[in-house]
C-alpha cells in the first residue's frame, strides 16, 4: 500500500532546506561582512593609528585566535547538550555588538580586544550552522548546500559586499561609521534563526529524535585517529595561512606598494568576492560528481597562482580577472572543513569534528599566519606575505593525496565497478 503522506513529508523537507540555506547563507555571510571589514578600513585608521603591518596581522589573528577556541569548545558543547540553535542565536548576537565595538575604540590595545571579543562570538557560528545544514540537506545537495553556506555567502557578503559598503561609508562619513553599521544586520538574522530554524531537521528520522542521536556520544581521541580528520586539519593550518594572509594584506600592498587608489582597490577586492561566490557553490557542486580528492587537489593548484598574480601583475583590470580564475580556495573550504569531515564521522561527532578542524586551522593558519606574514614583510616588504600565502596552498596540495574519497557518488561507482 503507498504511504500518501511521504510525498507531502518530503516537499516539507525540501522547502525547509531551502529556507534553512537562506538563513544560514545570510548569517554566516555576515560573520565574514564583520570580520573582512577590518582589512578594507586598515588604510583609513592609518591616519588615525598609523598601523604597522605586524600590527595589522596580529588584529587579523586574534580574532583567529579566539575563533578558533570558540569554535572548539561550541562544537564539544553542542554535541553534549545536544543543542544547536540557542547557541547559534546568542553568538550571532554577540559578534554584531563587538563588531561595531571596534568604531569605539581609540588605539591599538582597544581594537585587539574588540577584534578578541568579536572571534569568540563568530567561531561558534559555522560549527553549529553546518552541523544543522547537513542534516537537512538531501545527499545529491549536500556538497552544494554547505559550498553555499559557507563559500558562495562570505564571498557574497564579506567579498563583494564589504569592499563597497565599508569603503563607501569611510569614504563619504568615517571609517568609524562603518564599523557600527555592522550590527544591524546581525540582528535581524538572529531574529529569523529564532523564529524559522527548527532544532531538529525535517529529515531526521523520527525514531531517532535529536536529543536521542547526540546521547550517542563519540569521544575526542576516536574523533582524532580518523585520518580524513587528521589530514583536514592540516590542510586547514595551510589553507587558513593563505587565505586569512592574502585578505589580511592585499588591500594594503594595493594602495601602498601599487599605488592603486581605494576606489581601484576596492574595485580589485571585489573580484576577489565575485570569485568567491562562484568557486563557494562550484567546488563542492563539482566534487560532489568528480569526488573530493580530486577536486581539491585541482582547485588548489589554482589557488597557488592568486597571491603571486598580486605581486607580478601591474594591470588593475587583468589583475582582477586573474583573481577571478584562481580565488578558488574558499570553494575548497567547505571541502575540508565541513563536507568531508560530516560524510566521515558519526552524527553524535559532528559539531565536534567541524569545530576541532576549524579550531586547528585558525590557530595556525589565522592566528600565526597573519602574525608571521606582518613580521616578514615590515622586514622584507608586503611581497613575502604574498609568498607565503602561495607557499600554504602548495603544501595542501601535497596533503590531498593523503585523504580517503567520501563523495556518496564516487563510492557507489567504485561499489558498482
Amino acid at each position: 500500500m503507498t504511504d500518501t503522506t511521504a510525498a507531502p513529508e518530503a516537499r516539507a523537507a525540501d522547502r525547509y532546506e531551502i529556507r534553512l540555506l537562506v538563513i544560514l547563507f545570510l548569517s554566516f555571510g555576515f560573520v565574514f561582512f564583520d570580520r573582512q571589514a577590518l582589512s578594507f578600513l586598515a588604510p583609513y585608521m592609518n591616519e588615525d593609528f598609523g598601523l604597522s603591518n605586524a600590527e595589522l596581522g596580529t588584529l587579523s589573528g586574534v580574532l583567529a585566535l579566539t575563533w578558533a577556541l570558540a569554535g572548539m569548545f561550541a562544537g564539544r558543547l553542542s554535541d553534549a547538550l545536544g543543542r544547536r540553535k540557542p547557541i547559534l542565536i546568542v553568538t550571532v548576537v554577540l559578534f554584531s555588538l563587538f563588531s561595531a565595538s571596534s568604531g569605539l575604540m581609540g588605539g591599538f590595545a582597544g581594537l585587539l580586544v574588540a577584534r578578541a571579543l568579536m572571534g569568540t562570538a563568530e567561531g561558534a557560528v559555522l560549527p553549529m550552522a553546518q552541523s544543522l545544514m547537513v542534516e537537512a540537506s538531501r545527499e545529491s545537495r549536500r556538497g552544494l548546500n554547505m559550498g553555499l553556506l559557507q563559500g558562495s555567502s562570505a564571498g557574497l557578503l564579506g567579498g563583494i559586499l564589504a569592499p563597497l559598503v565599508v569603503v563607501w561609508i569611510a569614504e563619504t562619513y568615517d571609517w568609524r561609521v562603518a564599523f557600527y553599521v555592522t550590527i544591524i544586520p546581525g540582528l535581524v538574522m538572529a531574529a529569523l534563526i529564532w523564529k524559522f530554524v527548527r532544532e531538529r531537521s525535517p529529515r531526521t528520522p523520527a525514531k531517532a529524535p535529536q536529543e536521542k542521536a547526540a546521547a550517542v556520544k563519540v569521544p575526542l581521541g576516536e574523533v582524532l585517529k580518523l585520518r580524513n580528520i587528521v589530514v583536514c586539519m592540516l590542510i586547514a593550518c595551510c589553507y587558513l595561512t593563505w587565505f586569512v594572509t592574502i585578505i589580511t594584506f592585499t588591500p594594503t600592498y594595493l594602495t601602498s606598494v601599487k599605488g592603486f587608489s581605494p576606489g581601484t582597490m576596492s574595485g580589485v577586492m571585489t573580484c576577489l568576492g565575485v570569485a568567491w561566490v562562484l568557486w563557494g557553490f562550484a567546488t563542492p557542486a563539482i566534487s560532489d560528481r568528480i569526488g573530493r580528492k580530486p577536486a581539491l587537489i585541482g582547485f588548489t593548484v589554482l589557488a597557488v597562482c592568486c597571491p603571486l598574480a598580486v605581486v607580478y601583475v601591474e594591470s588593475p583590470v587583468l589583475l582582477g580577472a586573474i583573481m577571478v580564475v584562481t580565488y578558488t580556495g574558499l570553494g575548497c573550504f567547505t571541502l575540508f572543513m565541513a563536507t568531508i569531515p560530516a560524510e566521515t564521522v558519526p552524527r553524535g561527532a559532528l559539531a565536534t569534528a567541524l569545530g576541532v578542524i576549524m579550531g586547528v586551522g585558525e590557530l595556525a593558519g589565522g592566528f600565526l599566519g597573519p602574525m608571521v606574514a606582518g613580521w616578514a614583510s615590515d622586514q622584507w616588504g608586503l611581497q613575502a606575505a604574498m609568498f607565503i600565502a602561495a607557499g600554504g596552498a602548495l603544501v595542501v596540495v601535497a596533503l590531498c593525496f593523503a585523504l580517503k574519497e567520501t563523495a556518496p557518488a564516487v563510492l557507489r561507482r567504485r561499489a558498482a565497478a
